[in-house]
């Protein structure tokens, strides 16, 4: 086979990103790869971070050049990685997040409530392996960690792993916001195999560190903020509205395209599930939404109207459950106001929880090897930043409610 040009592209956070391998460039040329163009990567946080409108695929791209510098970083420590598990390796990071639906984890559960992005996404790589004539089976194996290098996977899914790395200095850099900001480079060059495992040199604690206090600050102030989640509660609330009173007659709530097969599913997942959850993207829903703003449902029209509008719900965060008589008061207050059912008002005025952890000592984890061989776990260091305080899980409690 010719072996393809050299192709570069000019990323805005890294520089110039360079492609260089057939089956990557037939990963990217394959349709259910190209619609990650049409997802962005943080939903609806453009609602409070105008800038943050980048996709799933500049996110991938950005995985799949640091997993480049990942290994060649490991090569040059004399780490065996050949030829074909390089290739396997950057082809399962570019594939990691396949599949994700329109808005990511906004919707997620939602259209598909059987089953997450993760377990989409195998059923998508297998299918695409079909297509590429069987080129990802070792991809497939290094993604779901049935490769004997674990490092590799370690490397996609892990606590320093090349999506995480990305998204944490891509999202920094597109809502501006400079707690996120990671030495990532450095993180890269301090990478080393022990035993067969990833971990770091020890002169790279501080930047480990620094990583997990990032993802932290990420988390409360971008991910969670309350605006971003009002606005993404009222997206799921509005799918979740359409599918609870969906009528095959009712050509208002239809939108013409595949979403429908979901919105209808009534929890079974559609025929030709693949071609037709590949079908749908963010355009598909938002176009749903200008028609839905138009029914003649007040709740459906209330929300979608809000989300056209940026006329978000109020949402109140705090550290103690929200007040079961509290809700249920705002509850009857909306149903009166508006002359709807209390059931329909639960739409328009609920609360929940939002839940976050820094570092889970345990079951993720982070080794540091030091110069006289010995490892230890980054909690363990001496005067260590992430200690048992920063481990124990931070959960807020969310009231979301009508203006």
């Amino acid at each position: 086979m010719q072996q393809p040009q050299r192709k570069i592209i000019n990323d805005p956070v890294y520089g110039f990103i360079t492609i260089s391998r057939q089956l990557i460039f037939d990963i990217i040329a394959h349709p259910y790869y190209q619609r990650l163009r049409r997802i962005q990567q943080m939903a609806l946080a453009n609602y409070v971070y105008p800038g943050a409108v980048h996709t799933r695929f500049h996110h991938s791209i950005g995985a799949y050049h640091l997993m480049c510098q990942a290994i060649t970083e490991l090569c040059n420590k004399g780490i065996e990685i050949t030829e074909e598990e390089s290739e396997a390796a950057k082809a399962a990071i570019l594939l990691h997040d396949i599949g994700h639906g329109p808005y990511s984890h906004a919707l997620e559960n939602v259209l598909v409530p059987s089953a997450g992005h993760e377990a989409i996404g195998l059923q998508i790589m297998h299918k695409m392996n079909e297509d590429l004539d069987g080129r990802l089976s070792l991809a497939i194996d290094i993604f779901t960690n049935r490769y004997h290098k674990t490092f590799l996977h370690s490397l996609i899914s892990g606590q320093l792993d090349m999506d995480r790395m990305d998204y944490l200095t891509r999202d920094s850099f597109y809502t501006g916001v400079s707690e996120g900001v990671i030495g990532y480079d450095r993180i890269l060059k301090m990478l080393i195999v022990h035993n067969g495992e990833l971990m770091i040199e020890e002169k790279a604690i501080y930047s480990a560190e620094k990583f997990l206090i990032a993802r932290r600050q990420m988390y409360w102030q971008v991910y969670l903020h309350k605006a971003v989640l009002a606005a993404e509660k009222m997206l799921k609330k509005t799918v979740q509205r359409v599918k609870d009173i969906w009528q095959p007659d009712d050509t208002l709530l239809q939108t013409g395209s595949s979403l429908d097969l979901f919105l209808a599913s009534d929890g079974h997942t559609p025929p030709d599930f693949i071609d037709a959850f590949c079908s749908i993207d963010d355009t598909d829903v938002m176009f749903a939404i200008k028609r839905w703003s138009r029914h003649s449902d007040e709740v459906l029209s209330i929300l979608s109207n809000g989300l056209l509008n940026r006329r978000l719900l109020k949402c109140t965060l705090q550290n103690i459950p929200v007040d079961s008589g509290l809700v249920i008061a705002a509850r009857r207050l909306a149903a009166k106001r508006l002359c709807i059912s209390e059931e329909a008002a639960a739409y328009l005025v609920f609360s929940g929880n939002a839940e976050n952890t820094t570092y889970k000592i345990g079951n993720e984890h982070i080794d540091i090897l030091f110069k006289d061989g010995n490892v230890r776990e980054i909690s363990q260091v001496d005067n260590p930043l992430i200690h048992p305080t920063l481990s124990m899980p931070v959960k807020k409690f969310y009231f979301c409610q009508l203006r």
